[in-house]
């Protein structure tokens, strides 16, 4: 069955086709069942790869479908890697991309042809890069699934292109990952000249040869592109502003895809990281850094997508930071929960806005567990999960990541946990201001106020099953021995250079019940806070925020510091480059070239007057130059 391994991202691809080619053609019924069914295709076939790669005797292979690049020595296959790493990543793009395709033929049913059209056509695509990314077995193919989300990416946040912020939204998030994608191709040229290949097996073979200055620059290179796609400081703003996009869009980029390439790229290279110590450090603290900025700017949002994106980034730091200890299963394990509750976050924000007709502002919101309970139901089980409260999905992968926090640094821990008790209240502020107290939007809202329709709130109960169940593939040892499923399932692929299985991160088991149960404590204290506080908001009884609250409310005008630091700076030097440079000294070298001819030319035509004793004379004049510079020429 591995062999079959191109029909995954075949199925995307050939929805896409379908698609985009007949989108002026094709009924809306027959787009909705050709960009759903080829995505759920997509997860049959990787629920079936899956139970063959789970079988104890499986060996990696590399399945090898054409040569793509083959000049002298350098040859560079297009050709898959299928593996416990890989596999896990199918079933998480496919499973939760077909829910999210699923939900979009409801929350897009307002849009036309050939709009409804295209957007299935790229959101196709999206998943066939994505899982063209994570099947690669070289850098160069993962490169280009890596450029493929990029670019669909621009074309979701930008899909209504008439909104020129939405617009400006896209292009943010294209440049930006432009930025990272530059580390990342520098990495691979790195790469190609120091080993003459991409290929992962030999690039890992061959790395402990390398000094530790060239693993070290390497893997910065290759976390540099991480920033770019997954997040983080300095390359974080664009995924706030990736809101411009529908919202099943947000969900799809914020949960399953593009910002977990960064996790997995890094994972998947997790030999070359071991050997340079100092990234991994790197990776720990900007990782760290990123979750508490994130965490301290949700707390003032009041768009409820924006609050989203932000846990979003936090989120992906708390990743970022277990891969800085070197629990990669750890971060994996909470790039799978994750992808479960904040899909359903998502989604359950989209279904109040499509109950609300595209109200965004918690502050219009308040009272919507009376009148959506599928939806409130789901969405509460997503916030408990991304709390941390047992047994939710978020309990086990968070504790996992920071126990292994602490047995690096008891620093990394104090505010790993500072940072999940921010994470609680902003989500249970979310929660408690749309679902509880009473209806502060319009009256026409309320009349129109309803659940919302079947192809959106299956997908919300789906999910919220993962977000209640997904954790258990990944119970302590201290609370169940032998339980971490997933930790024995990618245990082939994650060993190390020296072919060990990747290290355990255990406490005594006293201190680690104590730690969890303290840690408990404290979010369940931060969630009854919470509640109480926002389920009785008024707004009328806000007032203007000041000091650090309007820092956080401006995002830490992080925005402002990069307009004036560096779009202000480059926008002065295109201006002068253009003023003085192009069209004074460029411009000005072609036409005066052009004006020198016309002089020139006017100048020859005098010489043609038709006086015959003016052609002698001037024949005359240049027979005896030719004679005096043939005079000089043999005194030399």
């Amino acid at each position: 069955m591995s062999k079959l391994i191109y029909l995954v991202p075949l199925f995307p691809l050939a929805g896409f086709l379908l698609n985009g080619l007949g989108r002026n053609l094709l009924s809306r019924t027959l787009v909705s069942v050709i960009a759903v069914g080829a995505v759920l295709a997509s997860f049959v076939m990787s629920l079936l790869i899956f139970r063959e790669v789970g079988a104890a005797d499986f060996q990696t292979q590399v399945v090898k479908l054409f040569d793509f690049i083959k000049v002298g020595k350098v040859d560079i296959p297009f050709s898959f890697q299928v593996d416990r790493l890989s596999v896990l990543f199918l079933l998480i793009i496919t499973g939760v991309g077909t829910l999210i395709h699923l939900y979009s033929t409801a929350y897009m049913h307002e849009e036309k042809p050939p709009h409804y059209a295209r957007y299935f056509a790229y959101l196709n695509l999206f998943v066939f890069s994505m899982l063209l990314l994570v099947l690669g077995s070289n850098y160069v193919i993962m490169f280009i699934g890596w450029e493929g989300v990029g670019l669909c990416s621009y074309l979701l946040i930008g899909f209504w292109f008439g909104n020129e912020a939405y617009n400006d939204a896209a292009k943010k998030a294209f440049v930006m990952n432009r930025i990272g994608d530059l580390g990342f191709l520098l990495a691979v040229f790195w790469m190609m000249m120091r080993f003459g290949t991409t290929d992962f097996a030999q690039v890992f073979d061959k790395a402990p040869e390398a000094t530790a200055a060239v693993m070290t620059g390497i893997t910065l290179l290759l976390f540099v592109g991480a920033t770019g796609k997954s997040a983080q400081i300095p390359l974080f703003t664009w995924l706030p502003d990736a809101m411009a996009g529908p919202t099943p869009v947000s969900a799809l980029i914020h949960a399953a895809t593009m910002v977990t390439a960064g996790i997995y790229m890094i994972t998947r290279s997790h030999v070359l990281f071991d050997l340079a110590p100092f990234t991994q450090s790197v990776i720990a603290i900007i990782g760290l850094s990123t979750a508490l900025l994130a965490a301290t700017i949700a707390l003032r949002q009041n768009d409820i997508k924006k609050v989203l994106a932000y846990s979003t980034v936090s989120q992906l730091g708390y990743m970022f930071l277990a891969l800085g200890v070197g629990a990669y299963t750890g971060a994996i394990f909470h790039v799978m929960t994750h992808a479960f509750f904040k899909a359903l976050l998502f989604l359950g924000a989209g279904s109040v806005i499509h109950a609300l007709h595209h109200e965004q502002d918690l502050r219009n919101m308040g009272g919507l567990r009376r009148k959506m309970p599928i939806t409130h139901i789901t969405f509460l089980i997503a916030c408990l999960a991304i709390a941390g409260i047992p047994p939710f999905s978020g309990f086990f992968s968070k504790d996992e990541i920071l126990t292994a926090a602490l047995l690096k640094s008891p620093v990394y821990y104090v505010l790993g946990v500072a940072g999940a008790l921010m994470t609680t209240f902003y989500m249970f502020r979310l929660y408690a201001m749309a679902f509880r107290g009473e209806f502060r939007g319009t009256e026409a809202q309320a009349s129109h106020l309803h659940e919302s329709p079947a192809a959106m709130t299956i997908p919300l109960i789906i999910l919220a099953m993962l977000s209640v169940a997904g954790g258990w593939v990944g119970i302590p040892e201290v609370l169940m021995p032998d339980a971490h499923r997933l930790q024995s399932f990618l245990a082939p692929v994650l060993e190390g250079i020296d072919g060990q299985p990747e290290a355990a991160h255990h406490l005594s088991h006293s201190t680690e019940l104590m730690l969890m149960g303290g840690v408990l404590v404290l979010i369940i204290g931060v969630i009854t806070f919470a509640w109480r506080k926002f389920s009785r908001y008024d707004r009328t009884q806000e007032i203007e925020a000041g000091g650090i609250a309007r820092l956080l409310e401006n995002k830490w005008y992080v925005d402002e510091l990069y307009a004036a630091i560096v779009s202000k700076p480059l926008r002065a030097l295109s201006a002068f480059m253009n003023a003085r440079v192009e069209r004074q000294l460029i411009d000005g070298m072609v036409n005066g070239v052009g004006r020198a001819v016309q002089y020139g030319s006017r100048q020859l035509r005098l010489i043609q007057s038709g006086q015959v004793g003016s052609y002698i004379l001037i024949m005359v004049i240049f027979l005896i130059l030719f004679f005096i510079l043939q005079l000089f020429w043999n005194i030399q």
